[in-house]
């Protein structure tokens, strides 16, 4: 009877009693089918005077110029192209969890890819923001596009590397707003099937015909393997190109081979803490206990302390290849970083980085929320100074002591970056308030198989030996969601 059922000595995806496939739609559909909470509302208001702020400050930019920002003539990027690579970077995780989960089979995706997907589409809308804006005449915007070439040899900047980017992050947009959308269909139609009125002509039209044949269904598993597919080298592809501004410079501290596989490990890095940071919030705002255990944090802890150990030894990879190269402005940009007058964001970036994901190592750290939440949020903080390092300080000191310079920020720097986390945010209680936050169809599929009532029924019918049950027993004493009573259930035999 057990071989044809999960082992106990897999942890639940889903927890709680009496789950039933209708208590599955009921519970996650309850942000969408009702009023929004006072959480909510208090979260979008502040997340919209923060979209405000970013509309006032880029338009201040576009009206004054980019002489608004804090930049001079040694340092001509700065605070535009540090949140640029930062946002990229975050909207990795989203992309990663959907394509290369799906095709590993890891079933522990099927709580947090939706969020996660959504998380993507907005970091890469708050990056592409930056990339008009950064080009000071942003009425030229179309320049970067593969339009049919009409200036003659004055279409210069189609040979920029920067098209590199436009080209690249269209791309992964393109192709995670597909990958995201075709998942919401089954659950857009749920939502259909339960409105009236103007709600359920609504969402008819966004449902685009779904009837739940077999069918469809079919072609719905098709489809989403197919895109997984085509998603998965964009999740190498798009932060290698990205990396690659920098590593086709000349400027020591940029002119690197490093740099592709460095930055693909970090925006994984970024990304998975900023998954984190918004699904702790969002399992206990939503009451998501059930759907989104334990065993997911700790799983996503452990992807952040491997990618944050990796970017360690990136960083101890450049220190040692600058010194190797015996090159005395590469060993200078490096001795600058550490010891020059922005230390303390390259230490604030170690810190961050490398020494805080090694505290994941500790179970008891791994599997507390309050500590993994506050983890995510230093992690994301280290990524920034990461991008700030490598930009600024490779460019505040010149090869002539006459071109050197300091880079203070503006005002309008500060506000176009506290602007996107605002729009982000924004964006993303949105989706919370329009769409299901959790792929309803992918979690019943969890039921009859990973849920802990199932396990606990077949516990109960002595379908697994004693011993794997009190391992069992044992695992489920981290989860929050999980009381002594569920706990005690499984030692029951019938």
């Amino acid at each position: 009877m057990s071989s044809h059922n999960e082992s106990i000595l897999r942890e639940p995806l889903v927890t709680g009693k009496d789950i039933t496939y209708a208590k599955v739609t009921d519970d996650i559909l309850l942000p969408v089918e009702n009023k929004p909470n006072k959480a909510w509302w208090i979260g979008f208001i502040v997340a919209a005077l923060g979209a405000l702020l970013w509309v006032v400050s880029v338009g201040y930019t576009f009206w004054t110029g980019i002489g608004a920002w804090g930049l001079n003539k040694t340092v001509g990027w700065a605070w535009d192209i540090t949140d640029f690579v930062w946002w990229v970077g975050i909207g990795h995780a989203g992309t990663l969890i959907s394509a290369v989960l799906l095709l590993f089979r890891q079933n522990w995706r099927n709580s947090i890819n939706r969020s996660a997907e959504a998380m993507t589409i907005f970091a890469v809308i708050c990056a592409a923001t930056y990339v008009v804006a950064h080009m000071g005449r942003p009425w030229l915007a179309y320049w970067i596009f593969p339009l049919p070439n009409q200036f003659g040899s004055l279409w210069v900047n189609f040979h920029s590397p920067l098209v590199w980017d436009a080209f690249a992050i269209s791309t992964y947009f393109t192709v995670s707003l597909v990958f995201w959308y075709c998942g919401l269909l089954p659950d857009i139609a749920t939502v259909r099937d339960r409105a009236t009125g103007v709600k359920q002509k609504v969402y008819k039209v966004l449902s685009f015909g779904w009837n739940g044949s077999v069918k469809t269904w079919q072609r719905f598993e098709i489809v989403s393997l197919i895109l997984a597919g085509i998603s998965t080298p964009l999740v190498l592809s798009v932060h290698t190109i990205v990396s690659m501004d920098f590593a086709t410079s000349v400027i020591p501290g940029w002119h690197t081979t490093i740099f592709p596989p460095y930055f693909v490990a970090g925006a994984i890095f970024s990304g998975f803490a900023m998954v984190q940071t918004l699904l702790l919030i969002l399992r206990k705002v939503m009451n998501f206990e059930n759907y989104i255990t334990m065993f997911h944090i700790e799983s996503m802890n452990k992807i952040i302390m491997v990618t944050g150990s990796i970017v360690g030894i990136a960083y101890l990879t450049e220190l040692f290849i600058a010194w190797y190269s015996g090159s005395e402005y590469e060993m200078y940009a490096f001795a600058n970083r550490i010891a020059g007058p922005y230390a303390w964001a390259y230490w604030a970036m170690m810190t961050c980085n490398v020494i805080s994901p090694q505290l994941f190592w500790f179970k008891k750290i791994r599997t507390s929320i309050p500590i993994s939440w506050v983890l995510s949020i230093v992690v994301n903080i280290g990524m920034w100074f990461e991008r700030f390092v490598i930009i600024v300080t490779s460019l505040h000191r010149d090869y002539l002591p006459s071109s050197w310079a300091m880079f203070y920020p503006t005002w309008v720097d500060v506000g176009i970056f506290v602007g996107s986390i605002g729009l982000f945010f924004t964006l993303f209680l949105l989706f919370l308030r329009f769409l299901p936050g959790i792929a309803i169809a992918e979690v019943k599929l969890l039921l009859k198989s990973a849920s802990l009532q199932q396990k606990t029924k077949l516990a109960q019918e002595g379908a697994f030996p004693d011993e794997q049950v009190k391992f069992f027993q044992d695992s489920l004493t981290k989860y929050d969601s999980v009381s002594e009573e569920d706990i005690k259930a499984l030692d029951v035999r019938k």
